[in-house]
C-alpha cells in the first residue's frame, strides 16, 4: 500500500535509480492461481489411480501423449509463427518441466502417498529461485537463503521422519526416499519456470505449451506405443480403461489445461508468483489422501509446516 505524501516542505526522499516497484498482481492472476492449485492438487490422486494398472513408464508416457494430441491443433497453428531461435528453449522446457516430471512423479507414486507427493511439489517455489539465480541474475539474498535451507530442512524431516505415508510402510522405511524423484521433478519445474519467464515472452500461453508438447509428444507417443504393453493392458487387463480415464483426465486437466493457464500465470505476474501456487496445492493433495485412505502423521504435518515456510520466506524476502 503507498505511503500518504509527504508535506510539502518536507523533501520526500528518491528512490534508489536502481531499483523499480514491481507491478501489482492483476486480479485474474489470482484467480488463475486458485485454479491451477485446485486442477494441480487433485493430480497425485488421479496419478495413484492410474498407477493400479499401468507402469510409471507407460502412465508418464500416456499422459504425454494424450495432451500433446490434445493441443495439437494449436502446436500446427503456431508452429510457423514462433522464431526459430525459440524452438531450443520450446524444447528445453518440455522435456524438463514436462517429460521428465511425468515420469519421476510416476515413479515416486509407486512407494509414496499422494498427499505426500503434493507436499513435496511445494519445492517448486525453492527450486525456481535457485535456478533463478545461477543462471538468470535471480537476487539471492540473506532471507532468501534461509528459505531455501529451511525447505531442505522440511523435506528432510517429511521423508527421514516422516515415512511415505503408504498404510502399509512404517514410518522411516526407504520407501520415503522415493520422494527424491519428486525433488529432481521441482528442479526441472524451476528450470522451465525461469525459462518461459525469460526466453518465451510474447508468444501466446497455448502456443507455448502446444509447441513444446509438440516437441515432446511424437518420441512420447513412439515409445508408449512400441516399447510398452499399453495396448496389450487396455485390451486385456480388467479396469484398464477405468485407469486410462483417470490417466487422460490428469493429461487433459493437469498437463494441457493447467500449462496453458500456467504460462498465461507466469506472463501475467512473475516467476515466484506463479510458482506460489504450491501454498495451495499441498493443502488439495492431502486433502484427496485422506479421503482415499492414507496416512499421515504429525512428522508429515511439521515437515509440510517448514516447507511452506520456507516458501513464504522466499516470497516475502527482498
Amino acid at each position: 500500500m503507498p505511503s500518504p505524501t509527504p508535506p510539502a516542505t518536507i523533501a520526500a526522499p528518491a528512490p534508489p535509480a536502481t531499483q523499480s516497484p514491481e507491478p501489482p498482481i492483476p486480479l485474474s492472476a489470482w484467480v488463475l492461481l486458485l485454479v491451477l492449485a485446485a486442477i494441480w492438487g487433485t493430480s497425485f490422486i488421479l496419478m495413484k489411480k492410474g498407477l493400479a494398472v499401468f507402469s510409471p513408464l507407460e502412465l508418464g508416457a500416456t499422459r504425454v501423449t494424450v495432451a500433446a494430441l490434445l493441443l495439437l491443433p494449436f502446436a500446427l497453428r503456431h508452429v510457423g509463427k514462433v522464431e526459430k531461435s525459440r524452438f531450443k528453449w520450446l524444447l528445453l522446457s518440455g522435456v524438463v518441466g514436462t517429460l521428465i516430471p511425468a515420469f519421476l512423479f510416476a515413479y515416486a507414486e509407486t512407494r509414496l502417498a499422494s498427499g505426500l507427493a503434493g507436499v513435496l511439489n511445494a519445492l517448486t517455489a525453492v527450486f525456481t529461485l535457485v535456478v533463478g539465480a545461477l543462471f538468470f541474475g535471480q537476487r539471492l539474498t540473506g532471507l532468501r537463503v534461509l528459505g531455501i535451507g529451511l525447505g531442505l530442512a522440511g523435506t528432510v524431516v517429511l521423508m527421514v521422519l516422516g515415512g511415505s505415508g503408504g498404510a502399509a510402510t512404517p514410518a522411516g522405511e526407504g520407501n520415503a526416499w522415493y520422494g527424491l524423484y519428486i525433488v529432481l521433478a521441482t528442479i526441472g519445474y524451476g528450470v522451465s519456470v525461469n525459462v518461459i519467464k525469460h526466453h518465451l515472452q510474447g508468444i501466446p500461453p497455448v502456443a507455448v505449451t502446444g509447441l513444446l508438447l509438440l516437441f515432446i509428444g511424437g518420441p512420447a507417443v513412439v515409445f508408449l506405443l512400441l516399447g510398452t504393453d499399453f495396448l496389450h493392458k487396455l485390451a486385456t487387463v480388467p479396469g484398464a480403461w477405468t485407469a486410462f480415464g483417470y490417466i487422460a483426465l490428469l493429461a487433459t486437466l493437469s498437463t494441457a489445461v493447467a500449462m496453458v493457464l500456467f504460462n498465461k500465470l507466469i506472463h501475467q505476474s512473475t516467476a515466484l508468483f506463479a510458482s506460489s501456487n504450491t501454498y495451495l496445492i499441498p493443502v488439495v493433495a492431502l486433502g484427496w489422501g485422506v479421503l482415499d485412505g492414507e496416512s499421515f502423521n504429525l512428522w508429515h504435518v511439521l515437515g509440510m509446516v517448514i516447507i511452506l515456510v520456507s516458501v513464504a520466506i522466499i516470497h516475502r524476502a527482498r
